[in-house]
């Protein structure tokens, strides 16, 4: 977590920021503000990106993603005052600004408006713009929310308008933090709370505790991509199988690439690959840079419904798989186990991976998992032999120790 502690902003008193780069992931944006008595006055953790259409010089249309907010400041964000209500404004990239105002009632807050700037001006991202100027898009929201719950929702939410697309996800606010203390109540947004009331199917025959869940057949293995801009960015073939125990029950699910659908997003420092289908609302895969020279599976997400109805969530940011060379791929072609808890596995049969340094859209040169092997077998061969080595030295000691002995006695 890199925390940014700013100067004392108007109507806010001391301000302490914090970007993660981890998020619920290494992708998210958590913001934790603090009044003049350092009290928490607003808490947020989110995650979002854009897709701007725009008009290019030779009257035609393209479509970029705006995704890399590694470097956002936050300057203008306030707690709010008798005047003003809370504001959280987020600056990134090369003249891109996104604000967010709340406002109180009496015993709720509104997240009331919500804008996005963009300046066409910007080359780089623009290279071909027909219109070389700021661009604004504003959204009046008035979602309502009681005043002493945390809003939540994890599910997609998407704002379009003007050829902007605004989306936002795993979003966590709550904008009058009562008594410096950041709720447990959640107040969740109509799609989460579609996905948590599906109904209960309930088996004929239940499992007992220990009964041991029938192998599954091997999974067929699934081809995704994920693309910045026109360019391809991260390649991902792997079969997938999970293994998740909830309440002493144990499941197996294969993962069925025809139904399953994948999106991400491509960083210099991070690549995410989510994978969602109609049980499972995200299955997110995050990878890092490990030395600048080579890259890892450092993070995995995932919340599904189970086929009793149950929802099963779970994240770990700690991990440390699928170790690889920077502009190489890793393969395992046999049957590989990420650990992700005791109560999670993840099966991976025929996988291949590459989320960084993707050169027109093809794998490169592959580090395969036998290597590992036989990494982990070297130093167990010269451990062997040394201590063979060891042996023969003292039998031979102790041979010629009893010679010399017997030699004195017959003296």
């Amino acid at each position: 977590m890199v925390c940014f502690r700013l100067s004392p902003v108007p109507g806010s008193g001391l301000v302490l920021l914090c970007l993660v780069l981890g998020a619920v992931s290494s992708y998210a944006l958590e913001l934790n503000l603090m009044n003049s008595e350092k009290v928490t006055c607003l808490y947020a953790k989110w995650q979002m990106n854009f897709t701007i259409r725009y008009e290019t010089t030779s009257k035609n249309y393209k479509t970029v993603t705006i995704s890399d907010l590694v470097n956002a400041t936050y300057n203008g964000s306030i707690c709010g005052d008798d005047q003003n209500g809370p504001r959280i404004e987020v600056q990134f990239g090369s003249g891109f600004s996104w604000t967010v105002n709340f406002t109180k009632q009496l015993s709720t807050y509104s997240i009331e408006s919500i804008s996005f700037s963009y300046d066409m001006k910007d080359n780089t991202t623009f290279p071909d713009a027909k219109k070389k100027e700021v661009f604004t898009v504003y959204e009046l929201v008035t979602f309502r929310i009681p005043l002493d719950d945390i809003f939540r929702c994890n599910s997609m939410l998407t704002l379009e308008k003007h050829d902007v697309g605004q989306h936002y996800w795993d979003v966590h606010v709550q904008a009058f933090v009562q008594n410096g203390t950041v709720s447990t109540k959640e107040f969740l947004c109509d799609k989460d709370k579609t996905s948590t009331t599906v109904v209960p199917i309930v088996p004929t025959t239940l499992p007992s505790p220990t009964t041991t869940p029938t192998p599954k057949e091997k999974p067929n293995t699934g081809h995704y991509s994920v693309k910045n801009g026109s360019n391809t960015c991260l390649l991902a073939n792997m079969g997938l199988q999970l293994n998740i125990t909830q309440d002493k029950v144990t499941s197996i699910i294969n993962i069925n690439p025809n139904t399953t659908g994948s999106t991400g997003s491509c960083h210099s420092q991070t690549a995410l690959l989510r994978l969602n289908s109609s049980n499972i609302k995200y299955l997110d895969f995050v990878f890092a840079l490990k030395n600048e020279n080579r890259f890892y599976l450092k993070e995995v997400n995932l919340s599904m419904h189970l086929v009793n109805g149950s929802v099963f969530s779970f994240a770990n940011n700690n991990l440390s798989y699928w170790d690889a060379p920077l502009g190489s791929s890793y393969m395992c072609k046999k049957e590989q186990t990420v650990s992700v808890s005791e109560a999670f596995q993840i099966n991976t049969f025929d996988l291949r991976v590459q989320p960084f340094s993707v050169i027109k859209g093809e794998y490169s040169t592959a580090q395969d998992c036998s290597a590992d092997d036989d990494n982990f077998l070297v130093p167990i061969a010269v451990g062997a032999a040394l201590a063979g080595v060891l042996i023969l030295v003292l039998l031979a000691y102790f041979i010629g120790l009893k010679r010399h002995h017997t030699g004195y006695e017959q003296f």
